[in-house]
C-alpha cells in the first residue's frame, strides 16, 4: 500500500515565528486549488491537500503553484514524495539539521566574543571599572563610539540574517520575529551612527560628550547575541523531540546478507534488496524487509512494532516484518515489500504526518501570532512616541522603550506551544503503540468520555475455541474424534474449535460419508458407519432427538456463559455437549476497570443474541450492552450517543466496524492494521486493548501540557509587555533594558520547548 496521496508534503524553510506559520498556512488554505492545509513550525513541514480537480493538469503544476505562493511571502518550500525512501528522508534532515546548529554555533561564539568586551567598555564606568585614558568617554569620546562600532561590525555580520529575512517580510506588509528584531537593533544602530557623527563633527568636548550619551551599540549588538543564544538553545531542544523516529529508524539495519543462485552468499546494502530476494537472517539480527519465512524457523521480538513482549514462533511460510529481531535461529526469508511499502516504513510515515498535523487548539495561537506582530510594531512605536512627546524622556531612552517593547513581545512562545507538544505526544505514542493519524485526534482522544467496544475480535480473541466438553457414555476424546471427524468437511468457524482442539489432544480425524451441511443448524453424516448429527437443538429437534432435563440445564447454562452449545447425537440419543466460545482477551477486565476509573463510560456493541452478550460483557465488567446490531446498526448507536452530548470513541477491528469507527470522535483500529487506520480509524493500537487507555492518557497529558504552555505565553506577554513599555516609569521603577528584553523572550521560547519535551517521559 502507498502512502495517503490526498496528501501532499513540502518542507517550507525559513519560518521564524508563529506569524510566519500562521502567514503561510492562510495564504495557501486561501488558493483556489488547496482544499486545506496545515503548516507545522515545530518541523517546518506543510501538508497540503488539493481541491477536486486541482490535479487535472499534473502533479507537478500544482507543486510549481504552491511553492510559488510560498515564495511570495518569503519562504522556500519543496516538495516531500510521498514514496520517498523514510531513511534517505532522515538522513537528510539530519545533516541538515546538524550543519545548521554547527553554524548557529559559531555565529554565537563571534557574537558572544565580541559582545562581552563591547558590553565592558560602554557600561565599565557605570561599574565603576576604569578605562585607560584614549578610551575614556570623557578624554577621548570618538575613539571610545569608534571603538564600539568595529566591535559591533562582526556582530551584525554575523545575525545578519535577521535583517536578510526580517526586513524583506516588514516591505511586504508581512513582519515576523525577525523583523522585530531587525527594527530594534537597526533603529539602535542607526542612531548610535549618527550621534558617533555628532561625536565627530563635534566643535566643544561638552557637545561630543552630550552626544556619547546617544551610543546604543552594546544595546543592539548583545540583543542580536542573547536573542541567537535564545534560537540555538530553542534549535537544540527541538532535536530531541524526533528521538520516537529516530528509534525507529534504528530498527532497520543497512546491510544484509542475500543468497545468490550458486548457493553463496553476498552482503549487500538493505536498500538494494529487491522483492522475491532470499536473505539469510542470522540469530541476533533485525528483519531488514517484509517478507516470508522459506527455509527453517526461528523466534522473533516483535515488540518494536506490537509491543508484545513474548516472542512468536515462526516457520516456513510464516509472515515476517521488518524491524523486528530475530532471538534464535537463522532462517532463510523471502523479501515481499520493501522500501517504503514496509509495515516499519509506514509507521513512520504515519508519524510523521502527524507530527506536521494540528490540533483544533492551535487555531487560538495561530490566529494571535498572525495579528500579534503589526499590533507589537504599533504598540512599541506609540509607546515610544508617547514617552518621548508626553513623558519628556531624552530620544535615547525613548527608543530604548521602543526597542524593549518589540523584542520582548516577539510570539515564538505562541507559535510553538501546540506543535511542540503535538510533536512529542505523538512521537511517544508511536513508543507506546499508539499511533495518531493527526493532532485532531490526539486533543480529540483527551476529550473523550466515553468509550464503545466492538465483541468480537476488540474484547474477544475473535477467534472460537473449544472451552468445554461432556460426553454421556463414551470418553471425552471419542466423542471429540466423532464430532472433529464430522466437521472435517466443514467450512464454519466453530468447525475450526472443533478441530483445533482435536489436533492439540493428537487426535486423528476418520473418514466421512453423507456429509451435509444443514444451514443455520448444523451438520450431519456418517462416521464409520454411524450416522452423526452435530448442531445446536433445533436440529435435534427436527430429527427427533429430544433432550433429557438434565442435559437442557446443561445447554442453558452454556449459553449463559456466553459459549455456543454444539450437541453431538446419534440414533435418538445424545453421545456429547460440547461449548464453542469466542475467548475473552485476558487484559479485557483490567482495560475496562482503568477507563471506568478514568471517568469514562464503557459499552459493549455485539451481533450476537442478548443472552451471549451479557454474558460476555459480566465477564469483562460492562454493564451497558448493546446486542444484536449490525455494522450500520453500530453506527447509529454512536450518532445516539453523541446526540445526547457524549464524546465517543470507538474501538473495533476496523473491518465490519469501519461505519462506526468514522462516525466516532476518535475511531481506534485494533491490531496492527496500518492499512486499516488509514481508511477508518484516527488512532490503531499495535499493543491491543491496553493501547486504550494510553490512548486517553496521552490525549489528555498533551492537552494539559499546551495549556500550561499557552498559559505562559500569553501571561508572559501579559506581564513584560507593559513592563517593558515603562509602566513602571509611571512609579519611579526603572525601565527594561532591550538586552533583558532579547533575554526574557528567548527564555520564554525554550521554556515552551521544556515544557513540551516532558511529554518525552509519560507513561
Amino acid at each position: 500500500m502507498k502512502n495517503n496521496p490526498d496528501i501532499l508534503r513540502f518542507r517550507i524553510d525559513g519560518m521564524a515565528c508563529g506569524a510566519c506559520s500562521a502567514r503561510s498556512q492562510r495564504a495557501l488554505n486561501n488558493m483556489d486549488d488547496v482544499d486545506s492545509a496545515t503548516v507545522s513550525l515545530a518541523d517546518g513541514t506543510a501538508q497540503v491537500r488539493p481541491a477536486e480537480g486541482a490535479l487535472n493538469n499534473g502533479l507537478d503544476a500544482f507543486v510549481q503553484e504552491v511553492t510559488e505562493r510560498v515564495s511570495k511571502l518569503g519562504f522556500t518550500a519543496s516538495y516531500l514524495p510521498p514514496d520517498v525512501d523514510e531513511h534517505d528522508l532522515w538522513e537528510s534532515e539530519q545533516a541538515k539539521t546538524k550543519a545548521d546548529l554547527a553554524s548557529r554555533r559559531r555565529r554565537l561564539v563571534t557574537e558572544f566574543l565580541f559582545a562581552v568586551p563591547l558590553v565592558i567598555v560602554a557600561m565599565g564606568g557605570h561599574w565603576g571599572m576604569p578605562l585607560p585614558s584614549w578610551l575614556s568617554p570623557h578624554d577621548s569620546p570618538l575613539a571610545f563610539a569608534l571603538f564600539q562600532l568595529v566591535l559591533t561590525l562582526p556582530i551584525v555580520w554575523s545575525g545578519r540574517d535577521f535583517y536578510r529575512h526580517g526586513i524583506p517580510l516588514l516591505l511586504r506588509g508581512a513582519p515576523n520575529m525577525d523583523s522585530l528584531v531587525a527594527m530594534g537593533t537597526g533603529a539602535a544602530l542607526l542612531y548610535s551612527l549618527w550621534s558617533t557623527a555628532e561625536i565627530a563633527a563635534a566643535v566643544s568636548p561638552e557637545e561630543a560628550h552630550e552626544a556619547v550619551m546617544g551610543l546604543y551599540y552594546e544595546s543592539a549588538s548583545m540583543l542580536i547575541a542573547l536573542i541567537s543564544l535564545g534560537k540555538y538553545l530553542e534549535a537544540v531542544s527541538r532535536t530531541r523531540t524526533s528521538e520516537a523516529i529516530r528509534g525507529l529508524m534504528e530498527l532497520t539495519p543497512e546491510h544484509v546478507d542475500r543468497l545468490l543462485p550458486d548457493g553463496g552468499v553476498k552482503e549487500i546494502a538493505v536498500r538494494a534488496v529487491m522483492p522475491g530476494d532470499r536473505l539469510l537472517i542470522k540469530p541476533g539480527s533485525r528483519i531488514p524487509v517484509d517478507g516470508v519465512v522459506a527455509e527453517g524457523s526461528s523466534s522473533l521480538d516483535m515488540s518494536s512494532l506490537t509491543g508484545e513482549s513474548m516472542p512468536v514462533d515462526v516457520n516456513a511460510g510464516d509472515e515476517v516484518s521488518a524491524g523486528t529481531l530475530n532471538l534464535s535461529g537463522a532462517f532463510v526469508m523471502e523479501a515481499r515489500r520493501v522500501g517504503a511499502d514496509t509495515a516499519l516504513a509506514r509507521i513512520i510515515h504515519l508519524v510523521r504526518e502527524a507530527q506536521g498535523s494540528k490540533a483544533p487548539i492551535a487555531g487560538l495561537a495561530d490566529r494571535i501570532s498572525l495579528y500579534f506582530v503589526p499590533a507589537v510594531i504599533a504598540a512599541a512605536t506609540l509607546a515610544g512616541l508617547g514617552w518621548l512627546f508626553f513623558g519628556h524622556l531624552p530620544f535615547g531612552d525613548a527608543l530604548r522603550v521602543f526597542v524593549a517593547v518589540l523584542v520582548v513581545a516577539c510570539p515564538c512562545a505562541l507559535g510553538l506551544a501546540t506543535p511542540m507538544s503535538i510533536m512529542v505526544a505523538t512521537g511517544r505514542g508511536a513508543q507506546l503503540g499508539v499511533l495518531m493519524k493527526n493532532g485532531t485526534a490526539l486533543e480529540a482522544s483527551g476529550h473523550l468520555d466515553t468509550l464503545v467496544f466492538d465483541k468480537t475480535g476488540t474484547l474477544t480473541e475473535g477467534s472460537p475455541r473449544l472451552v468445554s466438553l461432556y460426553a454421556e457414555g463414551m470418553e471425552e476424546n471419542e466423542a471429540l474424534t466423532l464430532a472433529a471427524s464430522l466437521e472435517s468437511s466443514s467450512e464454519h468457524p466453530l468447525a475450526r474449535a472443533v478441530l483445533d482442539e482435536a489436533g492439540k489432544r493428537g487426535l486423528a480425524v476418520k473418514s466421512v460419508e453423507g456429509f451435509l451441511a444443514v444451514g443455520g443448524s448444523g451438520v450431519t453424516g456418517d462416521v464409520d458407519g454411524r450416522p452423526l448429527l452435530l448442531g445446536n437443538e433445533r436440529l435435534l429437534e427436527e430429527r427427533g432427538v429430544t433432550l433429557s432435563p438434565e442435559l437442557k440445564s446443561r445447554v442453558v447454562a452454556l449459553a449463559d456463559d456466553g459459549q455456543t452449545p454444539l450437541l453431538l447425537a446419534s440414533e435418538g440419543q445424545v453421545l456429547a455437549v460440547l461449548g464453542v466460545a469466542d475467548p475473552l482477551r485476558e487484559e479485557t477486565p483490567e482495560v475496562v476497570r482503568e477507563l471506568r476509573a478514568m471517568g469514562c463510560r464503557v459499552m459493549m456493541l455485539s451481533g450476537d443474541n442478548e443472552r451471549t452478550a451479557r454474558a460476555v460483557a459480566a465477564r469483562a465488567g460492562i454493564d451497558d450492552v448493546v446486542a444484536g446490531v449490525l455494522p450500520d446498526g453500530k453506527e447509529k448507536v454512536i450518532a445516539r450517543l453523541q446526540a445526547e452530548g457524549r464524546r465517543v470513541g470507538m474501538v473495533g477491528d476496523g473491518v465490519n466496524d469501519a461505519p462506526a469507527l468514522a462516525r466516532a470522535d476518535v475511531g481506534m483500529a485494533m491490531g496492527s492494521g496500518i492499512d486499516v487506520a488509514m481508511e477508518a480509524g484516527d488512532v490503531v493500537l499495535l499493543r491491543g486493548l491496553p493501547g486504550v487507555k494510553t490512548a486517553l492518557g496521552l490525549g489528555r497529558a498533551t492537552l494539559a501540557n499546551i495549556r500550561l504552555s499557552l498559559f505562559w505565553a500569553f501571561a508572559y506577554n501579559a506581564l513584560l509587555v507593559p513592563v517593558a513599555a515603562g509602566v513602571l516609569l509611571l512609579f519611579g521603577g526603572p525601565a527594561m533594558s532591550p538586552m533583558l528584553a532579547g533575554a526574557a523572550m528567548s527564555l520564554s521560547s525554550v521554556s515552551v520547548v521544556l515544557n513540551a519535551l516532558r511529554l518525552r517521559k509519560f507513561r
